[in-house]
């Protein structure tokens, strides 16, 4: 399966900086002729090597400091995860499931042991085969449920490593300013001069700026989509787990994809969901 873009991310994104690029260059005067005026010429003015040095180099730094390499290797496939959208569809889940249960109430649980070894996804061909084996419900209940929540807990820890840079840019972005503070109050004399007033009080303010800009406009978005990804992952887990402990005790196929609708929305259910239900689904965990 082609991956999908995750277009809503990338105009977010996109349309974010450059709606920021265009306040920075633009100055309204009514009186002037035209009244909104460009200079590109101002973006000279927001960059400040001091500024980008203390924003985010520390805010680096600190999330380097504040998790274990394990976590930090994996930014490039979280930002990969999130470009290229959920490859989960809950809908492809409920048509598998059904056609297992038809199997199932024709053939036995031991015929689903050779669709089990068509399933590239792990938890799912996990499930089929603790069924197969007649496992007792409970138990494999206790180990589908474990799975997903021992998941979950690990996405949400390498949200948080986001939330963390998050929290964490805008504090740097106020030790800047205050740096730019104590360098143009110790230029502040009347024999010096005051020469570097202008530079100092820019490091100052850009530092904010900048962390402002690190924290609501990267990571921020990064954190939630981390955190949906999840969630969609968990919906069609919990699908899995419902459908397979429901073919074990051997239900209706029609009453199954009855009971796994109720964990779609009402858009979803009303044939507004995600086209292709066929396609194939890469499984494993979406935030690792």
């Amino acid at each position: 399966m082609k991956p999908k873009i995750n277009i809503n991310y990338i105009i977010g994104i996109v349309g974010a900086i450059a709606v920021c690029l265009v306040g920075m260059v633009s100055k309204v005067d009514f009186a002037a002729s035209p009244p909104v005026q460009i200079k590109f010429e101002n973006l000279k003015n927001f960059f400040d090597p001091a500024s980008i040095f203390i924003t985010i180099g520390c805010t680096i730094f600190v999330v380097v400091a504040s998790f274990p390499g394990s976590m930090l290797k994996d930014v490039v496939s979280h930002m990969k995860l999130i470009i290229q959208g959920s490859s989960y569809d809950p809908e492809f889940y409920i048509d598998q499931l059904v056609d297992l249960a038809q199997i199932a109430r024709k053939d036995g649980l031991l015929s689903l042991e050779e669709r089990a070894s068509q399933q590239s996804d792990p938890f799912f061909k996990q499930a089929i085969m603790l069924i197969v084996d007649a496992y007792d419900a409970d138990k494999v209940r206790n180990i589908l449920e474990n799975d997903i929540e021992t998941m979950s807990a690990r996405h949400d820890s390498a949200a948080g490593m986001y939330d963390k840079a998050g929290a964490v840019a805008p504090a740097f972005g106020m030790v800047g300013t205050l740096v730019g503070l104590v360098n143009m109050l110790k230029g502040m004399n009347l024999e010096g001069g005051a020469g570097n007033l202008g530079s100092d009080m820019g490091t100052a303010l850009i530092t904010t700026l900048y962390g402002c800009i690190m924290a609501h406009m990267i990571f921020g978005p990064i954190a939630n989509l981390l955190r949906i990804r999840d969630e969609e992952e968990v919906l069609c887990k919990m699908i899995i787990v419902e459908g397979v402990m429901s073919i074990q005790a051997g239900e209706n196929p029609k009453f199954l994809r009855e009971r796994l609708m109720t964990f779609l929305s009402g858009y979803q259910r009303d044939g507004g969901g995600k086209k292709g239900k066929k396609k194939k689904n890469k499984g494993g965990d979406a935030a690792e």
